[in-house]
C-alpha cells in the first residue's frame, strides 16, 4: 500500500508539500499541485483517516442529534446529512432520544453523547429543548447548527421553513375550496413547529371570522397511533360537525383517513384530508394525500454545508430560504361553501401551491 512519502517521491516534492495539497491548507504552486494528484493517481494512495486526523486535530466527523432513527420524518433526514458528510469525504455519527427520562433531558444526554466523541460539529433537530438550552450550548461548543426550528440569538445557525406560513397554506386550501367546519389534529403541545404551524392555521380563519371550537381541536404526538388515538377522540365529540381535517404531520393524516374510512366517511367525499411535511407515502395513498411540502432535506443539507464550512475551511454554498409549498392531491374536495355554478378560486391565488399526483 502506498504511502505518503511514496507520493512525494514519485512527485518529486516534500512529504510537507504533499500533506498541504491533500488537505487544502497551506500555500503550493500549481505545478506541484498537478505532480501531487497524478502521483496520488497512479499509487490509488489512499490518505490514512488516523493519521489525517492527528495533523488536524479532528476527526472528519460531525454529530447530529435527533428525537427518534424511525419514522418517515426523520429517515430521509438522516440521509441527506449522511450523503451531503460523505461528498466531502466526512462521516456522521448520531445519537436519539432514548431511556426513561423526559424529551429535553434525552436530547441533552444524546448531545452530551456527541461531544464526548469528539464530533468536530453538531446538528441538532430537537423540538423539546429550550431556547435557553441551545444558546448556552453553543456556548461551550460553538460548531453548532439547527434544523427545523429558530432559535433566539442564534438565527445565523437555524435551518427551518416558515411553519407559520405553512400552516397558513394548508388554512387557504380547505377555505378556497368551500370549507369552513374544520377539525384539526395538532402534534405535541410545546413543540415549536407545531405550535407555528398550528397558530397560522386558526389565524388564517380567525381572520376570516370562522372560529374552530375547542371540541374540534385534539393533540397527537406525530405517529400513526397518535393520528388514530386523536381521529377517535374526534369522531366521538364532533363528528358529523367538520368537513374537513387538518392534521400537524403526514403520519396523523393518513391514520385519520383510515379510522374515517372504517367509520363509513369518504375522503373527500364527506370529509377533506390536508396533511403536512409531505413524506414519501403520501403520494401513493388512495386518495393521495393533499399536504404542505416542508423541504426538509434542503434544510439539512445547508445546516451540513454550514458546518463543513466553518469546521473544515469549505467554501460549500449554504441556502438559507425553505419555504414551504402546498402539494394538492386527491384528499380534498369541494366543501358545502364552494362556489357553485363557477369556478373555484384559483390555485395561483394560494402562494406556495403545486400540483403533482403519482400513478
Amino acid at each position: 500500500m502506498a504511502t505518503i512519502k511514496d507520493v512525494a517521491r514519485l512527485a518529486g516534492v516534500g512529504v510537507g508539500t504533499v500533506s498541504r495539497v491533500l488537505n487544502g491548507n497551506g500555500a503550493a504552486s500549481a505545478d506541484a499541485i498537478a505532480r501531487v494528484m497524478t502521483a496520488v493517481e497512479t499509487l490509488d494512495f489512499r490518505p490514512s483517516g488516523i493519521a489525517r486526523a492527528l495533523s488536524l486535530r479532528m476527526l472528519g466527523m460531525l454529530g447530529i442529534y435527533v428525537p427518534a432513527f424511525h419514522g418517515t420524518f426523520y429517515g430521509p433526514l438522516l440521509q441527506a446529512v449522511d450523503e451531503a458528510l460523505r461528498g466531502a469525504d466526512r462521516h456522521m455519527v448520531a445519537a436519539s432520544g432514548c431511556g426513561q427520562a423526559d424529551p429535553r433531558r434525552q436530547a441533552l444526554d444524546g448531545i452530551d453523547f456527541l461531544i464526548q466523541r469528539e464530533c468536530d460539529g453538531i446538528l441538532v433537530e430537537s423540538q423539546a429543548l429550550e431556547q435557553r438550552d441551545l444558546v448556552a450550548l453553543q456556548r461551550t461548543f460553538p460548531k453548532l447548527a439547527v434544523i427545523n426550528r429558530h432559535v433566539d440569538g442564534l438565527a445565523s445557525r437555524c435551518f427551518t421553513s416558515d411553519h407559520d406560513f405553512g400552516g397558513r397554506l394548508a388554512a387557504r386550501a380547505l377555505l378556497a375550496r368551500g370549507h369552513r367546519d374544520v377539525a384539526v389534529i395538532g402534534g405535541p403541545r410545546r413543540a415549536f413547529d407545531n405550535e407555528a404551524r398550528l397558530h397560522g392555521f386558526l389565524d388564517e380563519f380567525r381572520r376570516r371570522r370562522i372560529a374552530v371550537p375547542a371540541e374540534r381541536i385534539v393533540d397527537g404526538d406525530f405517529s400513526f397511533e397518535g393520528g388514530h388515538r386523536a381521529a377517535t377522540q374526534l369522531i366521538k365529540q364532533a363528528a358529523g360537525r367538520f368537513t374537513a381535517l387538518f392534521a400537524a404531520n403526514d403520519q396523523m393524516a393518513m391514520a385519520a383517513i383510515a379510522l374515517l374510512g372504517r367509520h363509513g366517511a369518504r375522503v373527500p367525499q364527506d370529509v377533506s384530508v390536508i396533511g403536512y411535511d409531505d413524506t414519501e407515502p403520501a403520494g401513493y395513498l388512495s386518495p393521495a394525500l393533499t399536504t404542505v411540502r416542508i423541504p426538509i432535506k434542503d434544510a439539512a443539507v445547508a445546516a451540513s454545508r454550514f458546518l463543513l464550512n466553518g469546521c473544515y475551511g469549505m467554501k460549500l454554498p449554504v441556502a438559507r430560504d425553505f419555504p414551504p409549498q402546498l402539494v394538492w392531491r386527491d384528499s380534498v374536495g369541494d366543501g358545502p361553501h364552494a362556489r357553485k355554478g363557477g369556478a373555484r378560486q384559483p390555485v395561483r391565488d394560494l402562494s406556495g401551491v403545486a400540483r403533482q399526483s403519482r400513478a
